[in-house]
């Protein structure tokens, strides 16, 4: 039986640790033949990913600050040297300060505002830029993680909420950009799940109880089930959906208020 991503190669962005999504999609990737890359920002975490990449055999690792362009231009031109071509990246990119996913959103400061929204969200407009010449003969997929505080008020969530709507608009506008050059661009959106990143926010274990117990499923998103959906959209059986943010939460994203043994 072939496997879905057999062939394919591409750019993972944003591992920290054995579990943080973009590695649960790593492996699933990995899993379905997919031929992969990754990028890491300091060597902190550069020694944790290193070991991590060797297990399903890569050893293509490069050190980008996406905040930095000249970071972005070395990563990119490093990678057209070794591939000459991509057929995925997964932008697993997020940051705000932890000290300010409490409290109240009315505190955001200016600066921790620019920061969040630099790094959350226009980097993925500068992951599609470096991206696109290595996609425009082929076409290709960018994948990106979104969450429901997007759109819904979520306690802490505070200026990620505001970073993770731009993202989603973002990934609708670069869907339309690059649409004509067979180039997808779609958002997941999991629940709330423990990683190093959701551990930041404010209130995560009672979020993630109140979440686990109310959802449709009653359970929240797996790395498997993120991971399964992240092949699907880079495989062949996506090849007709872009603009998209498919929701890997158990459900909960439907629901208006708590289940009624909750309330």
């Amino acid at each position: 039986m072939n496997r879905q991503l057999e062939g394919k190669r591409g750019l993972v962005m944003g591992v920290a640790n054995e579990r943080s999504i973009a590695w649960g999609i790593a492996k699933s990737m990995s899993n379905e033949g997919a031929e992969l890359a990754f990028t890491y920002q300091g060597e902190a975490f550069g020694s944790r990913l290193e070991p991590l990449a060797s297990s399903i055999g890569s050893n293509l690792l490069f050190e980008l600050d996406v905040a930095d362009d000249s970071s972005f231009e070395n990563t990119f031109v490093s990678l057209s040297e070794h591939w000459g071509a991509l057929d995925f990246v997964v932008h697993a990119i997020a940051y705000s300060d932890k000290n300010e996913l409490t409290g109240r959103f009315l505190n955001t400061s200016r600066e921790n505002f620019k920061n969040t929204l630099d790094i959350s969200s226009y980097s993925l407009i500068e992951v599609a830029r470096r991206a696109y010449p290595l996609m425009m003969d082929k076409g290709g997929t960018i994948l990106t993680l979104t969450y429901q505080g997007s759109n819904r008020v979520t306690p802490f969530y505070n200026v990620m909420g505001v970073a993770k709507a731009a993202l989603e608009a973002t990934t609708r506008y670069l869907a339309n950009d690059l649409g004509p050059s067979g180039i997808r661009v779609n958002a997941i959106s999991p629940g709330p799940m423990r990683t190093l990143a959701g551990a930041a926010i404010g209130g995560a274990r009672r979020t993630f109880k109140h979440t686990e117990i109310n959802a449709p499923l009653r359970s929240n998103a797996t790395l498997e089930a993120v991971g399964g959906t992240a092949v699907y959209l880079a495989s062949d059986a996506g090849s007709c959906t872009t603009g998209e943010v498919i929701y890997v939460d158990g459900g909960y994203h439907v629901l208006g208020m708590p289940q009624a043994d909750n309330v």
